[in-house]
């Protein structure tokens, strides 16, 4: 069936039934109706456009130094495949409308999204055939959504035990918001501690943003008290950087009085005096499998599996040492 039987059977032109078909005005409602009917009996549908050879790359913000990490991953995949990239940003009040509605009109090979993507978006996505992969997602996602994340649970306990293994026996965490990630890393921060037999202080743990600022005060509010911890743990790098701030700032030395460990392993943390001790989580390794899998996705191909954990690993370097002796 095509559209010039179409145009033929309504007697109209090509052109019009083209308007018809794309809810386009300049046809009177006669005639659209003429045609929408032949369009029903005889069963016409659009032929799908084909999608671009590019991978479309989504973030929620572009300011995390991780970005550039991300990038270099997935930039790493595309070139050897030959595959164009396109980098494209925009925060969750979009969720409703324009911005995933301009990637979907794109029609990319695939798409590869930084943080999440909502069930709506996820829809649209699947309802035009765009294979699609969540990168490190923040919340928990239904089962057969594809990811590529890291172990997190893994992270914080390594992190921890790091720190016990050195003697430190009042160890803090700053924490990040209620996500999944940040849980995980939570969960092997008291993980370590049962492990190792000392007690969980809800007192030395502060949930807060993951972000230079939220560091550096719930390190002030940590430091300041009289029993202070010997130790801290945060969530990310950027939490660190924030707690190193406010350490300084009290007079207290890293690692002589304080011992810190971050996690995420940007770049610029092994160039901070002292550079930190913290979790690897392979960046570029992650962006690189996640692009491999939108691709196979994009192709058609069936995957072993649909969610892949990269494995994290502890960093050491010189913000961590043994507690000083009172």
């Amino acid at each position: 069936m095509t559209i010039a039987y179409i145009a033929e059977s309504a007697g109209v032109s090509i052109p019009t039934v083209s308007k018809v078909l794309n809810g386009r005005s300049g046809v009177s409602d006669e005639t659209r109706a003429r045609v929408e009917s032949l369009i029903h009996e005889y069963g016409y549908r659009k032929p799908p456009k084909s999608r671009s050879n590019l991978v479309e790359l989504v973030f929620r913000e572009l300011e995390h130094m991780w970005s550039v990490e991300i990038i270099r991953g997935v930039e790493r995949v595309v070139r050897r495949n030959r595959v164009g990239l396109l980098v494209s940003a925009f925060g969750l009040a979009d969720a409703e409308g324009g911005a995933i509605g301009d990637t979907v009109g794109r029609r990319p090979h695939a798409v590869l999204s930084v943080a999440q993507l909502s069930e709506a978006e996820r829809e649209q996505l699947t309802a035009k055939g765009i294979p699609f992969v969540v990168f490190d997602p923040v919340d928990e996602l239904p089962d057969g959504v594809p990811f590529v994340g890291a172990t997190n649970w893994r992270g914080g306990q390594s992190a921890t035990r790091h720190l016990v293994e050195l003697g430190h026996r009042r160890i803090a965490m700053v924490s990040g918001p209620d996500h999944d990630f940040c849980r995980a890393r939570l969960s092997g921060y008291v993980s370590a501690l049962a492990e190792a037999g000392l007690p969980l202080d809800p007192g030395l743990v502060v949930k807060t943003q993951l972000s230079r600022e939220d560091g550096y005060l719930a390190a002030r509010e940590l430091l300041s008290r009289p029993d202070r911890p010997t130790a801290v743990f945060t969530a990310n790098d950027m939490q660190a950087v924030g707690v190193y701030q406010a350490a300084r700032e009290l007079g207290l030395r890293i690692p002589h009085d304080l011992s810190v460990v971050g996690f995420d392993d940007v770049p610029p943390v092994a160039w901070m005096d002292p550079p930190l001790t913290t979790v690897h989580q392979p960046l570029a390794e992650m962006a690189t499998a996640a692009t491999e899998l939108a691709l196979a996705l994009g192709r058609g191909e069936a995957v072993p599996q649909v969610g892949l954990e990269i494995v994290t690993t502890l960093t050491v370097r010189e913000s961590t040492a043994p507690p000083k002796e009172e």
